[in-house]
């Protein structure tokens, strides 16, 4: 069964977990600055015009190589979250405590505000863009969206990293992680905007003002990330029983 952990303030403040905060924190901006800054790129390219499929293929690229980069940097000091989803649906399993998992969420989402900043600053001051729902979309089919979309990040991260009997499959899960978000932006991209990380979404929020829709990219992921969590971790990782001892086996 999944095993959901508090933690303690002791283990949530040693050298080790700060040092996971720090990763996540720099990891996140350089993910984030990465994503942002190639919608941000576009839009100069295309003299601010709409979003066009070459366009789209562009920024999931993007998004895909740097969360790649991102998750490959942090995996060894942080498990290399990046996404309060992420972490959110790992705590659920029991991989990490709800304790330690705030201050994840706190690293990450400064992370990605600082990251913003830092765009807002080198483009000299263009416009942030921010996640919202497409025209023709409510927000009832956003949070959905993002919930399957979110589902799915998680549940790779699950099965590539988080499972214990991964083997050498666990070499492949930064690859495997940044494929899933790049193939869910193709997907949900002109629906929803194809956040699945609301720290993702929470920086460009802060720095260009508009709240307006935050909340579903808080609630979709976070749904979707925890069902996550439960699926693979009660029904698949939860079931497992040790071999048994015998030479044929061995």
């Amino acid at each position: 069964m999944v095993k959901i952990a508090f933690g303690n303030f002791g283990d949530s403040f040693s050298v080790g977990s700060l040092k996971a905060y720090l990763s996540e924190f720099i990891a996140t901006l350089l993910f984030v600055f990465a994503g942002v800054g190639s919608a941000i790129a576009y839009s100069k390219l295309t003299a601010d015009a709409a979003l066009d499929p070459p366009g789209l293929v562009a920024v999931a690229v993007a998004h895909a190589f740097a969360l790649f980069v991102g998750v490959s940097i942090a995996a060894n000091i942080s498990g290399g979250h990046l996404n309060p989803a992420v972490t959110f649906g790992l705590a659920i399993g029991g991989h990490i405590t709800l304790l330690t998992g705030l201050f994840y969420w706190i690293a990450q989402s400064l992370g990605s505000i600082v990251a913003c900043l830092l765009l807002k600053f080198v483009t000299n001051g263009k416009s942030i863009p921010t996640h919202g729902v497409a025209s023709g979309v409510n927000a009832f089919e956003g949070v959905v969206f993002e919930i399957v979309i979110t589902f799915g990040l998680v549940y790779t991260v699950y099965a590539t990293a988080a499972d214990p009997k991964k083997g050498s499959l666990g070499i492949i899960a930064p690859i495997a992680i940044g494929f899933i978000v790049g193939a869910n932006i193709l997907a949900a991209g002109p629906f929803s905007g194809g956040s699945m990380n609301p720290a993702r979404s929470l920086g460009p929020a802060v720095v260009s003002g508009d709240f307006s829709q935050i909340w579903i990219y808080w609630l979709g992921p976070l749904i979707g990330g925890g069902l996550a969590g439960l699926v693979y971790g009660d029904i698949f990782i939860g079931s497992y029983s040790p071999a048994p001892s015998s030479e044929e086996y061995a």
